[in-house]
């Protein structure tokens, strides 16, 4: 699979849905001239990152969702996509038919159909107003948690796995999806450079981030893809770094610049056996007999009592000691 990695500059409050659309399939176009099998675009890739404004009427915030998909605005990228047989994975916000929101995207097959729906589960942020920051980042105000899963879905006999932003820090996800037999993980995100309450250092963003991409790709002997929303928008930064990381946890394609700009890369499926098959052979060496920690508890607490067989310690076996 040749897989062309979209990333997006800031999208400003000013701009319309046909404007951006324009924009993507601009990028879409540079992909199937590069012969791509699928295009990955960022989180919410239609409007501007709205959760860093504050309404207090959250309604106000309805204008950035998608009650269809597509709409009269995006249909042009599903035609072109059809029209040039290119698969292609994007992130919105929608509002579902019982007018719950949440933070989705999906996968389009080179048909033009959606094959595949994810909608984010480990939203950052907060969902109170923070006063005296530059930015909010009312993720939690604006979306529900999403309620569909971790999803694997087939892609021209390739099985893709989902997730969005905050989710590629989390091992879980990558592991849920490896399980399923992910052979490729695509996601988006936005991350602004500023973000209320998380503490920090400013290069540590990117390191992190590529940290997180790697270790994911590595740990479960999958591809992992990741676009960017990047650049200035509304005047907030937002880092780059779209990446394209190999089962060995290198990476094999990454942005140069935090502007718009294509990155692609031809990914060797039969790369993953090496791994799946030797250090991280699940089915020989995965023991989740003993993870159940990980389910049953939330947060951080007491370690866990563990009995175990000790002979008494005599005074002879003191001293020999």
């Amino acid at each position: 699979m040749r897989i062309a990695v979209a990333q997006v500059g800031g999208i400003q409050l000013s701009e319309t849905r046909r404007a951006v659309v324009g924009r993507l399939a601009n990028l879409l176009e540079q992909a199937a001239d590069q012969r791509a099998d699928l295009v990955v675009f960022p989180e919410l890739t239609l409007t501007t990152f709205f959760p860093r404004y504050w309404y207090d009427d959250a309604a106000e915030a309805d204008r950035f969702f998608e009650r269809s998909m597509p709409g009269d605005d995006v249909a042009p990228l599903f035609e072109l996509a059809a029209d040039r047989g290119v698969a292609f994975y994007l992130g919105y916000a929608e509002i579902d038919p019982r007018g719950r929101r949440f933070n989705t995207s999906i996968l389009v097959d080179r048909s033009g159909r959606i094959v595949g729906k994810y909608r984010k589960i480990h939203l950052p942020g907060h969902a109170e107003r923070l006063d005296d920051v530059p930015a909010q980042h009312a993720e939690k105000r604006y979306f529900e948690v999403g309620d569909l899963g971790f999803g694997v879905f087939d892609v021209d006999g390739v099985k893709v796995g989902m997730c969005l932003c905050n989710d590629r820090r989390w091992p879980e996800v990558y592991r849920c999806l490896s399980l399923q037999g992910a052979e490729v993980v695509v996601l988006g995100y936005n991350t602004p450079v500023f973000v209320p309450g998380w503490q920090e250092e400013p290069h540590a963003k990117m390191f992190t981030h590529l940290l997180s991409l790697q270790a994911g790709a590595y740990q479960n002997s999958v591809w992992v893809a990741a676009a960017a929303k990047c650049g200035y928008e509304d005047g907030h930064h937002m880092i780059g770094g779209s990446a394209i990381v190999a089962p060995s946890g290198e990476i094999v394609a990454k942005a140069r610049s935090e502007g718009e700009e294509l990155i692609v890369a031809d990914v060797d499926l039969g790369l993953s056996e090496i791994y799946r098959t030797s250090v991280f052979n699940f089915a020989a060496h995965r023991r989740p007999e003993h993870y159940r920690l990980i389910v049953d508890r939330v947060g951080r607490g007491e370690p866990v009592p563990v009995s175990f067989d000790q002979p008494p310690v005599t005074t002879a076996a003191r001293r020999d000691a």
